[in-house]
């Protein structure tokens, strides 16, 4: 009998090589193919604005934006494209317009007129998404089918008329109750969700659209990519169609950018990812320099370059030791390690040197959730490099679990070490996670360390790899601390403080997303484990909330819905109330706790 091929998302785990696909031409800015990974962003201010808009659009193409999202909930909306697209070209700018559509095709038709590109997403453009509960026959099926066909086909014919881009975008939560009652709110959900728009266009010969996959979470974020890549090329390879990667409503601060580089981090060291947005609920403009980080050590490498440093053992000559559709933690033994229960499924401990430790002894009692819980030089960890055969073999005869790591100076990729080692050594051994295997002697720069330390940690974390972990790329020992708890928390693995879902804001924001997130987080910044999503309309509200426990949406001007889940319990509060209703909620439902004395490590300043 033969058995079906696997599915694989990239050619090698142990080893980068860029995925190839085909040219998109947004305007004149090519996506894949040759091309580098480009970087994207989205404006905030109301569509019928024109000046505002033009001067935002104008402001991040400064800035180093490639590609300029405008939101167009309506065809009122939509016509307005046109003054904003001709204001932008009367100023010299050509960076390609891309209208962001919802539910409505009308607008998309419209749209697709005066920008160089049309996002689509397949759970709400036509589909049906009242959260019903229900069977649906395969004849019930078919016939939605049919009637998205009949709405989106003018639009991919339009489209291809005009030679026009398209993104078709699917978000975690916001998928069709058809598609949500046959997969479930789950990768798959999403991958089957994107594919049937995909099949469409491809029966009308229209080849120019790219896919994205977008999660608040990045563990679901990253299990979507993958399973899309993966059914693309089991399709075949005239299936090769760019992606856009997105952690979609990361939040701000730190936050908002460890979230963002674990997602979209771990993706770029598989050689997926054509074109990133970073998401911050900030002002757009500070999205800008956060993408280029992420996406500069892979154009540097340039389309075709592979990794060969590792060239005797691959992932074709080695068995992964997990799945990567699938989360689940590596299962190591447990050992004790300066009277911490390390591996074993328990909780991930944060390492710290002694120098560090040495820094901060003095105030440890007052740093409540970022202290520091084990001393390397005393951790008894064996370091190995997980290509020596001897060493390796070695270990896997030692009769007691081991602490072990990978060894520093090495000349492999931090990923792709663990990794090996993950592979080659029993899963009884746990293993301390770094994020770099060449430490640095002076002082670093924070949010190249963030980043670094956040993609490197955060995605082996979200493979189910790591028993502890050590920050060394971020040298100020306070902080560094910090941004390893952050890490554990934006990874899921840890759970210390309140989990906010805060989208990006745009056009279609109802309130001022920024300093209401801040509110927010003042007043529910001590409850730990609990999710709270700020949506800032009811496009991103119900659906794209995804598990959040509470939910902030705006559901007309200064005028707040509160959700649990996602039902709405409150309507139209006003927003200097809603704040104090947020939490008079979570009290309802026994979820409130008073907050402690703070204890805080100072910040760093993200941007100007």
């Amino acid at each position: 009998m033969i058995q079906p091929t696997p599915l694989r998302h990239c050619p090698d785990l142990l080893r980068y090589s860029r995925r190839p696909t085909r040219e998109v031409m947004v305007g004149g800015v090519g996506v894949g193919g040759h091309h580098p990974i480009r970087v994207q962003s989205m404006i905030t201010s109301d569509t019928r604005d024109t000046p505002a808009c033009v001067a935002e659009v104008l402001g991040l193409a400064d800035a180093g934006c490639e590609i300029v999202r405008i939101t167009a909930q309506t065809k009122i909306y939509a016509a307005n494209l046109e003054n904003i697209a001709r204001e932008v070209r009367a100023a010299g700018c050509e960076v390609p317009l891309v209208a962001d559509i919802h539910f409505k095709p009308d607008a998309a038709l419209e749209a697709a007129k005066w920008v160089e590109k049309v996002r689509v997403n397949p759970g709400n453009y036509v589909d049906k998404k009242k959260f019903e509960i229900r069977e649906y026959s395969d004849s019930q099926y078919a016939e939605e089918l049919e009637r998205i066909r009949d709405q989106f086909i003018p639009l991919v014919a339009l489209c291809k008329d005009l030679g026009r881009a398209m993104r078709i975008g699917t978000n975690h939560g916001s998928l069709s109750d058809r598609i949500m009652n046959r997969y479930g709110d789950t990768p798959l959900g999403m991958c089957e969700s994107a594919l049937e728009f995909a099949r469409l266009a491809r029966e009308n010969d229209y080849h120019n659209f790219v896919f994205s996959m977008k999660a608040s979470n990045p563990k679901v974020m990253i299990q979507a990519y993958r399973l899309l890549v993966a059914r693309l090329d089991a399709e075949g390879p005239d299936w090769n169609y760019p992606i856009h990667l997105g952690v979609t409503e990361a939040g701000d601060g730190e936050d908002g950018r460890i979230k963002s580089a674990i997602g979209i981090g771990s993706l770029l060291a598989d050689g997926i990812g054509d074109t990133i947005r970073v998401s911050l609920t900030e002002d757009s403009v500070y999205e800008i320099p956060v993408a280029q980080a992420l996406a500069a050590p892979y154009n540097l490498r340039g389309t075709a370059q592979q990794d060969n440093s590792n060239h005797e053992l691959t992932a074709s000559t080695i068995a992964p030791s997990y799945n990567p559709f699938s989360y689940m933690r590596r299962a190591s033994s447990t050992i004790s390690v300066m009277g911490y229960d390390l591996g074993g499924g328990g909780i991930v401990s944060v390492f710290t040197t002694q120098e560090r430790w040495n820094a901060v002894a003095h105030k440890i009692a007052g740093m409540g959730d970022f202290k520091p819980e084990i001393i390397l030089e005393k951790s008894n960890v064996l370091e190995i490099d997980p290509r020596d055969e001897v060493a390796v073999a070695a270990l896997n005869r030692e009769k007691s679990p081991k602490l072990i790591t990978v060894l520093d100076g090495i000349d492999l990729e931090v990923i792709h070490a663990f990794r090996q080692l993950a592979f080659r050594v029993d899963s009884r051994h746990p293993i301390l996670l770094k994020d770099t295997l060449h430490p640095p002697t002076g002082e670093t720069d924070f949010i190249t360390a963030l980043l670094s330390a956040s993609q490197m940690i955060g995605s082996l974390l979200c493979d189910g790899i790591g028993d502890a972990i050590l920050i060394r790329g971020e040298t100020a020992p306070g902080q560094s601390l910090r941004l390893a708890y952050n890490i554990l928390q934006a990874a899921g693995t840890r759970i210390f403080k309140t989990d906010y879902v805060a989208c990006p804001s745009c056009g279609r924001t109802l309130f001022n997303l920024q300093s209401t997130t801040q509110k927010i987080r003042a007043a529910t910044g001590h409850l730990k484990g609990v999710r709270i999503a700020v949506m800032g309309c009811i496009v991103n509200g119900p659906g794209e909330m995804a598990d959040a426990d509470f939910g902030y949406v705006g559901g007309a001007p200064n005028k707040i819905n509160l959700y649990v889940g996602k039902t709405a319990v409150k309507f139209n509060i006003p927003e200097a109330e809603a704040v104090e209703r947020l939490t008079d909620l979570i009290r309802e439902h026994g979820k409130w706790v008073d907050a402690p004395e703070p204890a805080t490590i100072e910040s760093p300043t993200l941007h100007g």
